[in-house]
Protein backbone atom coordinates (compact mmCIF):
# COMPACT_ATOMS: atom_id res chain seq x y z
CA UNK A 1 0.00 0.00 0.00
CA UNK A 2 2.67 2.51 1.04
CA UNK A 3 4.89 1.69 -1.94
CA UNK A 4 2.75 4.02 -4.04
CA UNK A 5 4.19 6.97 -2.07
CA UNK A 6 7.80 6.09 -2.85
CA UNK A 7 7.94 8.61 -5.73
CA UNK A 8 6.95 11.39 -3.31
CA UNK A 9 9.70 10.47 -0.85
CA UNK A 10 12.23 10.20 -3.68
CA UNK A 11 11.46 13.79 -4.72
CA UNK A 12 11.53 15.01 -1.13
CA UNK A 13 14.96 13.56 -0.39
CA UNK A 14 16.47 14.34 -3.79
CA UNK A 15 18.27 17.50 -2.48
CA UNK A 16 19.72 15.46 0.39
CA UNK A 17 21.00 12.87 -2.09
CA UNK A 18 22.56 15.64 -4.20
CA UNK A 19 24.32 17.11 -1.16
CA UNK A 20 25.76 13.75 -0.08
CA UNK A 21 27.01 13.06 -3.61
CA UNK A 22 28.79 16.43 -3.69
CA UNK A 23 30.80 15.62 -0.56
CA UNK A 24 31.83 12.19 -1.83
CA UNK A 25 29.44 9.94 0.08
CA UNK A 26 28.51 6.73 -1.77
CA UNK A 27 25.13 4.95 -1.76
CA UNK A 28 26.65 1.92 -0.01
CA UNK A 29 27.93 4.17 2.81
CA UNK A 30 24.42 5.51 3.33
CA UNK A 31 23.01 1.98 3.35
CA UNK A 32 25.46 0.85 6.02
CA UNK A 33 25.04 3.94 8.21
CA UNK A 34 21.25 3.66 8.00
CA UNK A 35 21.25 0.02 9.02
CA UNK A 36 23.68 0.56 11.88
CA UNK A 37 21.59 3.48 13.12
CA UNK A 38 18.38 1.43 13.07
CA UNK A 39 20.06 -1.46 14.88
CA UNK A 40 21.56 0.80 17.56
CA UNK A 41 18.22 2.49 18.24
CA UNK A 42 16.27 -0.77 18.26
CA UNK A 43 18.68 -2.89 20.29
CA UNK A 44 19.79 -0.17 22.71
CA UNK A 45 16.70 1.94 23.40
CA UNK A 46 13.79 -0.47 22.89
CA UNK A 47 15.00 -3.06 25.44
CA UNK A 48 15.10 -0.24 28.00
CA UNK A 49 11.47 0.65 27.30
CA UNK A 50 12.43 3.93 25.58
CA UNK A 51 9.86 3.41 22.86
CA UNK A 52 9.23 7.05 21.91
CA UNK A 53 12.86 8.15 21.73
CA UNK A 54 13.86 4.82 20.23
CA UNK A 55 11.32 5.32 17.46
CA UNK A 56 12.54 8.88 16.84
CA UNK A 57 16.14 7.63 16.67
CA UNK A 58 15.25 4.80 14.29
CA UNK A 59 13.09 7.01 12.07
CA UNK A 60 16.04 9.35 11.52
CA UNK A 61 17.89 6.45 9.88
CA UNK A 62 15.02 4.62 8.16
CA UNK A 63 14.90 7.12 5.31
CA UNK A 64 18.40 6.11 4.28
CA UNK A 65 16.65 3.29 2.43
CA UNK A 66 15.21 5.89 0.04
CA UNK A 67 18.24 8.18 -0.06
CA UNK A 68 20.71 5.46 -1.07
CA UNK A 69 18.51 4.36 -3.96
CA UNK A 70 18.06 7.94 -5.13
CA UNK A 71 21.83 8.48 -5.00
CA UNK A 72 22.51 5.30 -6.97
CA UNK A 73 20.13 6.35 -9.73
CA UNK A 74 21.59 9.86 -9.92
CA UNK A 75 25.10 8.43 -10.17
CA UNK A 76 24.07 5.72 -12.62
CA UNK A 77 25.53 3.13 -10.28
CA UNK A 78 22.58 0.79 -9.85
CA UNK A 79 23.99 -2.72 -9.69
CA UNK A 80 23.05 -6.23 -8.68
CA UNK A 81 25.39 -6.04 -5.71
CA UNK A 82 23.88 -2.75 -4.58
CA UNK A 83 20.38 -4.24 -4.76
CA UNK A 84 21.57 -7.33 -2.87
CA UNK A 85 23.27 -5.25 -0.16
CA UNK A 86 20.26 -3.00 0.26
CA UNK A 87 17.82 -5.92 0.60
CA UNK A 88 20.08 -7.84 2.96
CA UNK A 89 20.66 -4.89 5.29
CA UNK A 90 16.94 -4.07 5.19
CA UNK A 91 16.25 -7.52 6.64
CA UNK A 92 18.81 -6.92 9.39
CA UNK A 93 17.25 -3.57 10.33
CA UNK A 94 13.71 -4.96 10.34
CA UNK A 95 14.76 -7.91 12.48
CA UNK A 96 16.51 -5.58 14.94
CA UNK A 97 13.31 -3.59 15.49
CA UNK A 98 11.25 -6.63 16.48
CA UNK A 99 14.19 -8.14 18.36
CA UNK A 100 14.47 -4.97 20.45
CA UNK A 101 10.78 -5.14 21.30
CA UNK A 102 11.09 -8.85 22.09
CA UNK A 103 13.98 -8.14 24.46
CA UNK A 104 11.85 -5.61 26.33
CA UNK A 105 9.12 -8.19 26.89
CA UNK A 106 11.69 -10.84 27.83
CA UNK A 107 13.27 -8.56 30.45
CA UNK A 108 11.44 -5.58 31.92
CA UNK A 109 8.13 -6.04 30.06
CA UNK A 110 7.76 -9.54 31.50
CA UNK A 111 5.15 -10.86 29.04
CA UNK A 112 5.53 -14.21 27.32
CA UNK A 113 2.56 -13.50 25.05
CA UNK A 114 3.99 -10.31 23.57
CA UNK A 115 7.49 -11.76 23.52
CA UNK A 116 6.12 -14.54 21.31
CA UNK A 117 4.19 -12.09 19.13
CA UNK A 118 7.28 -9.93 18.58
CA UNK A 119 9.27 -13.03 17.62
CA UNK A 120 6.44 -14.16 15.33
CA UNK A 121 6.52 -10.78 13.56
CA UNK A 122 10.31 -11.05 13.22
CA UNK A 123 10.19 -14.54 11.71
CA UNK A 124 7.17 -13.95 9.47
CA UNK A 125 8.61 -10.68 8.20
CA UNK A 126 11.74 -12.50 7.10
CA UNK A 127 9.66 -15.31 5.60
CA UNK A 128 7.59 -12.82 3.61
CA UNK A 129 10.73 -11.41 2.03
CA UNK A 130 12.18 -14.89 1.48
CA UNK A 131 9.03 -16.03 -0.34
CA UNK A 132 9.37 -13.18 -2.81
CA UNK A 133 13.10 -13.68 -3.31
CA UNK A 134 12.75 -17.44 -3.80
CA UNK A 135 9.89 -16.99 -6.26
CA UNK A 136 11.92 -14.50 -8.29
CA UNK A 137 14.87 -16.90 -8.34
CA UNK A 138 12.53 -19.43 -9.98
CA UNK A 139 11.34 -16.93 -12.58
CA UNK A 140 8.03 -16.15 -10.89
CA UNK A 141 6.61 -13.24 -8.91
CA UNK A 142 5.40 -13.11 -5.31
CA UNK A 143 5.05 -9.40 -4.66
CA UNK A 144 2.17 -7.87 -2.77
CA UNK A 145 -0.13 -9.04 -0.01
CA UNK A 146 -1.85 -7.18 2.78
CA UNK A 147 1.35 -6.39 4.71
CA UNK A 148 4.38 -5.51 2.64
CA UNK A 149 7.62 -4.41 4.26
CA UNK A 150 6.88 -0.69 4.27
CA UNK A 151 3.42 -1.28 5.75
CA UNK A 152 4.85 -3.40 8.57
CA UNK A 153 7.63 -0.94 9.29
CA UNK A 154 5.39 2.12 9.47
CA UNK A 155 2.76 0.33 11.55
CA UNK A 156 5.13 -0.95 14.23
CA UNK A 157 7.12 2.29 14.47
CA UNK A 158 4.07 4.56 14.65
CA UNK A 159 2.26 2.46 17.23
CA UNK A 160 5.41 1.84 19.27
CA UNK A 161 6.29 5.53 19.26
CA UNK A 162 2.76 6.53 20.31
CA UNK A 163 2.69 3.86 23.01
CA UNK A 164 5.84 5.39 24.49
CA UNK A 165 4.71 9.00 24.08
CA UNK A 166 1.32 8.52 25.73
CA UNK A 167 2.30 5.62 28.00
CA UNK A 168 -0.31 3.39 26.39
CA UNK A 169 1.24 -0.09 25.93
CA UNK A 170 -2.03 -1.31 24.40
CA UNK A 171 -1.18 0.56 21.18
CA UNK A 172 1.92 -1.55 20.69
CA UNK A 173 0.01 -4.67 21.72
CA UNK A 174 -2.60 -4.02 19.03
CA UNK A 175 0.14 -3.50 16.44
CA UNK A 176 1.87 -6.76 17.33
CA UNK A 177 -1.34 -8.79 17.12
CA UNK A 178 -2.32 -7.14 13.82
CA UNK A 179 1.11 -7.54 12.25
CA UNK A 180 1.49 -11.15 13.33
CA UNK A 181 -1.82 -12.03 11.67
CA UNK A 182 -1.26 -9.81 8.61
CA UNK A 183 2.24 -11.18 8.06
CA UNK A 184 0.96 -14.76 8.23
CA UNK A 185 -1.76 -13.93 5.71
CA UNK A 186 0.80 -12.25 3.44
CA UNK A 187 3.00 -15.34 3.44
CA UNK A 188 -0.03 -17.45 2.53
CA UNK A 189 -0.97 -15.01 -0.23
CA UNK A 190 2.50 -15.15 -1.75
CA UNK A 191 2.54 -18.93 -1.59
CA UNK A 192 -0.80 -18.96 -3.40
CA UNK A 193 0.55 -16.57 -6.07
CA UNK A 194 3.49 -18.88 -6.77
CA UNK A 195 1.27 -21.96 -6.81
CA UNK A 196 -1.00 -20.39 -9.44
CA UNK A 197 1.96 -19.40 -11.60
CA UNK A 198 3.54 -22.84 -11.30
CA UNK A 199 0.29 -24.56 -12.25
CA UNK A 200 -0.22 -22.20 -15.20
CA UNK A 201 3.28 -22.97 -16.45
Amino acid sequence: MLERFRAFWNRLFSPVADGLIKIGVTPDMVTWVGTIGVCVGALWLFPQGEFFWGTMFITAFVFSDIIDGTMARKLGRTSKYGAFLDSTLDRIGDAAIFAGIALWYAWEGDSKVYLCLALACLVLGGLTSYARARAESLGMEAKGGIAERSDRLVAILVMTGLSGLFDLPILQHIALWALAVASLVTVAQRMAMVKRQAEAA
